[in-house]
This record gives structure tokens, C-alpha cells and sequence, in this order.
């Protein structure tokens, strides 16, 4: 029995009836959203009323609002009811906050035109969540009892690309791996097909198509061991098909350069310049870049519009390939969501994402989504280096009970927590510094005067601290002047030691 239900002239058209009534909700309200039906500032129903108008449980109505919220389809604030999010893109701003005034908005990105914006505008709040806001830090508190020290280690990890480890959902994932072994067939259990399990190439399709914008068949997804593993098989890929070089930010990670090397490919820097990342000037300097186009790492700038759409047009020109590495696209706080480079031209893009940042690097999880012409490639590349069955199959598990995005909704929350109450602990105690790349992620860059860096990595040092310069990051034959700054993770630290860790830093700043 189908049931209509109208508000601001929109028709959901659900089956009651059906063992999917949640999903059925879940994605009427988003086509509805995505398709401009409900426009950006709408006001929903309470879950009470719309429960009432279906004759479903109120609590199924709050659910699917909730993964929405998560999805960044709908914002929910308390006092405010739920609506559908805004969308309208807003102007960068990177000033720092200022003792005695409410710190400026953290970094605000524009939203990409023709992106395929499947993950629009993510509020951070949900009914009866509280978020901590830097305009409002908490009245002080005597010196935070010291973290004890493992012998030989800092007492505080404030390295970036780690997120926090207790807070890895152990419960919802053993039930999810009973679920899925329960239900895995025999054959699971055999070699298997080397792309991995069509369980979770499957889940992973609809869940980056939703929330990422990817266009993702899971006939051209591969599983591999976590980004680092799909790296190497694209490196190997790569030099099969004759490409010698593979240009790379001018700022990065170290050790993604040693294995492009180690495969013997030339890893020339991209220009740069202080908006970010250029494309290539030269057309042939290369034959594939690698990039962090949603959030710099670890600058955290995103890639513009217009560089975008240049360096697509540059890999369509050239038969070159756009490597791009969508780290920790999940975790954005306040600004217009950039969606995936992979939306614009899935046949030149390869799309890499990991369960790394959102869950834990020891799962090593992550995937590749391939244009069609290297899926047959990168499947005699895999030999030998598909996931276990069993993590696999967990993981699908996991993401098609929505506990996935539970999780990230919740992980959303803390970071952001934490980010806010660093950037209201360095305008209270170090005001010169300025905070910068603070709109999604894990880190924050601190910039510090001209010719002090290696003197305040030392200060840090000496107040037990484990933290990187920026120069850490620097390409070698980067054509930019360094920037002297601090990048600061804010995921690795326990709770319980988070307040010593901020206070360690304050002291090491200028």
C-alpha cells in the first residue's frame, strides 16, 4: 500500500508495507533534496509529525534523519528543528581568532560547479548534541593532571594522519563480523575474485556515490590493503603501461614519493602557489599526477574550480591519468563540501579511498575506483595482495547497517570538538600564530614567524610533545619559497589527554 505525504508541494512515495520502509524514506528524502524539490533552508516535519503522517515509528523517522544529517543532506540544530542544508557557497576566510572576539569562521571553501555534488553542506549537530564553539572555551581550569609516559616515547602524539584509536566502534564491529561470517557463503572463504569481495565493492559503490559523488560500479572498484597498497599497485600498473613519471604536490607525504620512486617512476613537483595547487605547466612533464584535491594534505586548501577543470582538461589532452587521494573526505566540519575530481571524468580519474582516517589504519582497507580500460590491469597487478575475506566482508557489513555512518557522524562531532578548542586555546594564548586548513580533516596548520620553525619543533620537543614542521612535507625541488608552520594532528590523542596536549603546545608557541 503506497502512501503519499505532501509538504512545501513535495510528494514522498513510500510502500509501507515493505521490509525497506527505512531506506524507502531514506531515499525519497534525498532525490527529493538533490533533485531541488526541497530547497536549501527547508524545514521538515519533527519526527513525531512526519511518523504520524506515514504511520511509521517515530524512531524510524528519526533514524533516517539522523544518517541524512550524517550525509550532510539536512541539517539539524538544536532550537531550529531540520532542514535541508544550505548549499550557497561562502568566501574563504582563514583569519584566525583574536583574544576578546569570537574567532572568525574556520576556512570556508566555494562549492565546485559541475562536481556532481552528492555531498552537500554537512551540519555537525543533531537534536540534543552539543558542540563546543571557540567564541565560547571553557572556563578555566587548573594545569590538566600529567599523561603518563611510555619510556622512551612523547607524552603527547600530535603527529597528523592518525585518528583516534579508543574510539574504534569495537562492539559495533565484532557484531558486524558475526553477522557477516554467519551469512558469507563457503565460497567466501576460498581465493576469490582478485578485485575482492563483490559484498563490499558493492556497498562501497552506493555509499561513495551518495556521499562522495563518485561514479562507482563495483565492477571497477578493487579492494586493496589500505591506500598505501593501492598506491603500489597503480605504481606497478603505470610503469607496465610505459609511464615514467608522476608528478606530485609540492607539499605531501614524504614516503608516497619513496614508493613511486622504489617503482621507478619520477616524481616532479606540481606548481604552487598561495592559493594551492597549479596543474602541470608543461603538458609532457608527466603521464599521471597524484593529488589531494578535496583537502590538501597538508596545507588544506582545496583544489579551485578553475584548476579543476585545467587539470582535467590537461589529462584528457595528454591520455594522462588524475591519481586522486580523497583521504578524509568524510570528515568535514563547516564548509560547502568539495566533492569528488572523479565526478568530472571517471575515465581519466582514479579515485583512492581507505577506511584509514574514518575507522583505523590497521584495518588496511581501502580502494581503488578505475576507469574501465585498467580494471583488467590492475587485476593481474592484485595477485596476491586482496585483503582477508573476512575483514572484507565485516566491512560491507558494517556500511550497509548504517553503522558506518553512525560512526562517522559521531567522529564528525569529536574532531570538530577538538579542532574548536584549539583554535580558542591558541587566540587565548598564542594570538600571532594563524590557523589555517581547519575546515575538514585531522590537522591543523599553524603558521609561525619567518626562520622559527626547527626552534619551535625543538620547544615541542622538550615539552613531550611529537609534532612535524611543515618542511617535513616540502618536495625537495619545489619551485616555492618555504613557509615556516607547525601541523598539528588533533585525532591521536586519547580524550583523557587531550587537554595536556593542548597545553604542552601553548607553551612550545611563540
Amino acid at each position: 500500500m503506497g502512501k503519499s505525504w505532501a509538504t512545501s508541494g513535495v510528494d514522498l512515495h513510500l510502500d509501507r508495507s515493505g521490509p525497506g520502509l527505512r531506506r524507502g524514506l531514506t531515499d525519497a528524502l534525498r532525490e527529493a533534496v538533490r533533485g531541488g524539490r526541497l530547497a536549501p533552508g527547508t524545514r521538515l516535519p519533527s519526527s513525531r509529525s512526519l511518523a504520524a503522517d506515514l504511520g511509521v515509528a517515530r524512531n524510524t523517522v528519526a533514524e533516517v534523519y539522523a544518517d541524512l544529517v550524517a550525509e550532510g543532506w539536512l541539517a539539524a540544530r538544536q532550537g531550529s528543528g531540520t532542514r535541508v542544508a544550505d548549499r550557497t557557497p561562502a568566501t574563504p576566510d582563514r583569519t584566525p581568532a583574536t583574544p576578546g572576539r569570537a574567532p572568525a569562521t574556520p576556512d570556508r571553501t566555494p562549492a565546485t560547479p559541475g562536481t556532481h555534488d552528492h555531498a552537500p553542506a554537512t551540519p555537525d549537530r543533531i537534536p540534543g548534541s552539543h558542540v563546543h564553539h571557540p567564541a565560547s572555551p571553557r572556563p578555566a581550569s587548573p594545569r590538566p593532571a600529567p599523561h603518563r609516559r611510555e619510556p622512551g616515547r612523547p607524552a603527547y602524539d600530535l603527529v597528523p594522519g592518525t585518528p583516534e584509536l579508543a574510539s574504534f566502534p569495537r562492539a559495533q564491529w565484532l557484531r558486524a563480523a558475526r553477522r557477516a561470517l554467519t551469512a558469507a557463503p563457503d565460497r567466501a572463504l576460498g581465493y576469490g575474485d582478485p578485485r575482492g569481495r563483490v559484498e563490499l565493492r558493492t556497498a562501497l559503490a552506493g555509499y561513495l556515490s551518495r556521499a562522495r559523488g563518485v561514479h562507482a560500479d563495483p565492477d571497477r572498484i578493487v579492494v586493496c590493503a589500505g591506500f598505501l597498497g593501492g598506491l603500489g599497485v597503480l605504481a606497478e600498473l603505470l610503469r607496465h603501461r610505459g609511464a615514467r613519471s608522476v608528478a606530485v604536490e609540492s607539499y605531501g607525504l614524504p614516503h608516497h614519493r619513496r614508493l613511486l620512486a622504489r617503482a621507478g617512476c619520477d616524481t616532479p613537483p606540481l606548481p604552487f602557489d598561495d592559493r594551492g595547487t597549479l596543474p602541470l605547466a608543461d603538458p609532457a612533464a608527466a603521464r599521471a599526477a597524484l593529488l589531494t584535491p578535496s583537502h590538501q594534505f597538508p596545507l588544506g586548501l582545496p583544489l579551485l574550480p578553475e584548476r579543476r577543470t585545467a587539470l582535467i582538461d590537461w589529462a584528457r589532452r595528454t591520455g594522462g591519468l588524475v591519481l586522486e587521494d580523497d583521504y578524509d573526505g568524510e570528515l568535514r566540519y563547516d564548509r560547502q563540501p568539495v566533492g569528488a575530481l572523479q565526478g568530472l571524468d571517471p575515465d581519466r580519474v582514479v579515485y583512492l579511498g581507505t577506511a584509514s582516517k574514518s575507522l583505523a589504519p590497521a584495518l588496511r582497507l581501502g580502494w581503488l575506483v578505475l576507469p574501465p580500460s585498467l580494471v583488467e590491469d590492475a587485476m593481474d597487478c592484485m595477485a596476491g595482495r586482496t585483503p582477508g575475506a573476512l575483514d572484507q566482508l565485516t566491512l560491507a557489513e558494517f556500511l550497509g547497517s548504517g553503522d558506518y555512518d553512525r560512526h562517522v557522524r559521531a567522529a564528525r562531532l569529536r574532531y570538530r570538538r577538538r579542532r574548536d578548542s584549539l583554535v580558542a586555546a591558541l587566540a587565548e594564548r598564542a594570538p600571532e600564530v594563524r590557523v589555517t586548513g581547519i575546515a575538514a580533516g585531522l590537522h591543523a596548520v599553524l603558521r609561525l614567524p619567518p626562520g622559527t620553525e626547527q626552534q619551535v619543533v625543538r620547544a615541542a620537543a622538550w615539552n613531550g610533545l611529537a609534532v612535524h614542521g611543515l618542511s617535513t612535507f616540502r618536495h625537495p625541488d619545489a619551485a616555492v619559497a618555504p613557509l615556516d608552520a607547525l601541523v598539528v594532528g588533533y585525532g591521536t590523542p586519547p580524550e583523557h589527554a587531550w587537554a595536556g596536549a593542548l597545553d604542552a603546545l601553548c607553551r612550545a608557541l611563540p
